[in-house]
């Protein structure tokens, strides 16, 4: 493939950029990938670095930011009490100094995975749809344990009466699966 930029070398560089289920992909040589700096992350080396990218991942957009401090109020940078590391130093670098460093910006992180994620913070997992069916199942289960607890804790047994019984349905078909080889 010819690098779409200068049209004589070989694109050794492929980007894949969608945006909103368009899909647009640019092919570049080294070279023309290194003069457009910025643009895809280079810092005029000569190689990409992942730290580059993850660092341009974390540029958090202002709309992730909280807004309801005053124009007069001076924000206090936070600092890892182990490495020294500051969050605005994280953002440029694109990694941590520390261990320590994920404890100690956790609430600065939330927003950055929220958005990497589409707004999740905890890893569902995926499974395979034809072992995943007792899987499925014990975790529905699971889910309904817990609303169950809640029901009764706030005495509201007419409605735990209903997630009782479903719990019940659902342990016979996982029972009944299992039975048929699953």
């Amino acid at each position: 493939m010819i690098c779409q930029e200068c049209n004589q070398r070989p694109a050794a560089l492929h980007f894949t950029k969608i945006v909103n289920g368009e899909k647009t992909e640019v092919h570049l040589c080294e070279k023309c990938a290194q003069e457009k700096g910025n643009m895809f992350m280079f810092n005029g080396g000569s190689s990409f670095a992942f730290n580059n990218l993850l660092a341009g991942l974390l540029n958090i957009d202002p709309s992730f930011q909280k807004q309801d401090k005053s124009p007069f109020h001076q924000e206090e940078i936070i600092q890892c009490s182990h490495c020294s590391m500051t969050f605005p130093q994280f953002l440029k670098i694109g990694r941590f100094g520390c261990a320590n460093c994920y404890e100690t910006f956790k609430d600065q992180l939330n927003p950055v995975i929220n958005r990497l994620h589409s707004g999740n913070l905890s890893h569902a997992g995926k499974i395979p749809k034809r072992i995943g069916g007792g899987i499925h199942l014990r975790k529905q289960i699971d889910e309904l344990k817990n609303e169950l607890r809640d029901l009764i804790s706030h005495e509201e047994f007419e409605k735990a009466a209903e997630v009782r019984d479903e719990i019940r349905t659902l342990e016979k078909q996982l029972t009944g699966s299992q039975e048929g080889g699953e």
